[in-house]
């Protein structure tokens, strides 16, 4: 590692966990705990400010989960690098939490020194899977169609209603670009290539009643 300063943000909502995270990344000297929050609101709301190079994020928190808030957080800063940390070493939970943009995944239960050898790792820009983790990850033969994350349904409804990129821009607070790429990938993954077939879709898969994702 270099001599920069790693700043680091804690997103937990248990603050033994929270804690107990934070006294072992201080004890090292490249290291700055910028904070640490106890909702996925809060680590919307307030890490522009806090700047973190990379944010530890608990995957399963009252209100705003840990997976809706990695995606708003990198849409406002892409270059933070996101690890979850988690109880669950399902596939299904790994797998979706990369789709959503978290550059890693640590169970809760690793040694402690792992959290600092995952942070390396994904400064180097590397993605890093506990062992835990990775071993439950099978390569995966002729996938399925891809599942739409949180917010690209939330992105599908608001295009199903007619909405324009510029609408929706404005309604969810964020930039036309940033609408235009997850319009792009939503396309892409339902292997829909018009607005009526968005909104087919979405009529025929309930999106438009207001369904949403169990994560």
């Amino acid at each position: 590692m270099s001599d920069q300063t790693i700043r680091v943000l804690i997103v937990d909502d248990h603050p033994m966990v929270a804690e107990g995270i934070q006294s072992i990344l201080e004890s090292y000297d490249e290291i700055q705990v910028v904070g640490t929050l106890s909702s996925g609101q809060e680590a919307v709301e307030k890490a522009t400010d806090l700047a973190p190079d990379v944010i530890l994020m608990d995957l399963n928190m009252p209100g705003l989960g840990g997976l809706s808030a990695t995606e708003i957080i990198l849409e406002r800063l892409p270059r933070t690098r996101i690890l979850i940390l988690s109880m669950h070493d399902s596939p299904e939970y790994i797998s979706t939490a990369l789709s959503h943009g978290a550059k890693g995944y640590v169970l809760k239960d690793v040694p402690t020194e792992e959290i600092k050898q995952a942070i390396d790792a994904v400064m180097r820009g590397e993605q890093y899977l506990c062992t835990g983790a990775s071993g439950s990850l099978q390569p995966k033969g002729e996938s399925t169609r891809e599942a739409l994350t949180g917010r690209e349904q939330t992105i599908l409804l608001e295009l199903a209603q007619g909405k324009s990129n510029k609408e929706v821009a404005q309604a969810l607070d964020i930039s036309v670009r940033t609408v235009e790429t997850h319009r792009k990938n939503i396309k892409r993954k339902l292997g829909i290539s018009s607005t009526a077939g968005l909104t087919r879709y979405a009529l025929e898969h309930g999106v438009l009643q207001g369904t949403s994702p169990g994560f």
